[in-house]
């Protein structure tokens, strides 16, 4: 069972996330300072990592940055804070993802299998010792999506309508919405800032061009979305950036870890 280490000051929010990961199958290593936490994620070796950023004897993005010193474990920051500053500076720092305090148990499950399989995909490899080509499928409401990177092929396919053969179809996309949209296939699931992507997409000196990058994921929803004003698949992380939906986005939102 994987194991998780959640470095959480408040000891109600570390017993509600306790019961709800082992109740889940998940082993629980629990800190409540930075300076256990810091210690406990090179000691015990986790598979994951909750972090809360108000420790109350260091902050939360120092303790990130120590553990990315000396490991690549996945971070998942649990925060009251939802400024978009605070959201920025924690990716920035090396968090892998962010959940503002309350969120629904049913998201931060999903957000744990998320991390647990960028953690193994980081270390698969094909034959040829290359990073191995991922294959995204992802439902929600009615349309599924399915992309092929290594064919470079889109589907969507509407589960209403009345023709199997009218359901499925190919979306034509420019080499550009296809890069665009490999590199978020590539990290699915995970929040990217705007920096992020147009550092990797169109390059370092187009880092400012974030009004390029909207017009661009605007063009994907077109092409992808049932209705582009609602997005399901690529969703704004506002002032942020985007993340691409992984798995089943028709997730269960109910019960709500406790406010701090």
């Amino acid at each position: 069972m994987p194991l998780v280490l959640i470095i959480e000051d408040e000891e109600p929010i570390r017993r509600f996330l306790r019961a709800t990961l082992e109740a889940n199958h998940y082993r629980v290593k629990e800190a409540a300072t930075a300076r256990e936490g810091t210690l406990l994620s090179v000691t015990t070796y986790p598979d994951v990592i909750l972090l809360d950023l108000g420790l109350p004897d260091g902050d939360g993005l120092n303790v990130t940055r120590s553990i990315r010193k000396e490991s690549r474990t996945p971070i998942v920051v649990l925060s009251a804070r939802g400024q978009e500053s605070d959201k920025i500076s924690a990716l920035d720092a090396g968090a892998d993802d962010y959940l503002t305090k309350p969120f629904g148990v049913g998201e931060l499950l999903a957000r744990l299998r998320v991390a647990l399989r960028h953690a193994n995909a980081a270390t698969g490899r094909d034959s040829s010792g290359s990073a191995e080509v991922p294959l995204y499928e992802c439902t929600a409401d009615a349309r599924t999506l399915r992309v092929d990177l290594s064919a470079r092929l889109v589907f969507v396919t509407d589960q209403t309508s009345a023709s199997q053969n009218a359901a499925r179809r190919q979306v034509r996309l420019t080499p550009m919405e296809f890069k665009l949209l490999a590199y978020l296939v590539k990290h699915a699931g995970k929040v990217l800032t705007h920096q992020m992507i147009l550092k990797e997409v169109w390059g370092p000196q187009h880092i400012a061009d974030v009004q390029y990058l909207r017009v661009y994921a605007g063009e994907l929803r077109k092409k992808l979305e049932i209705d582009p004003a609602q997005p399901r698949f690529l969703v704004t992380e506002p002032g942020v950036g985007y993340r691409l939906t992984e798995g089943d986005a028709n997730t269960d939102a109910n019960s709500r870890v406790p406010r701090p």
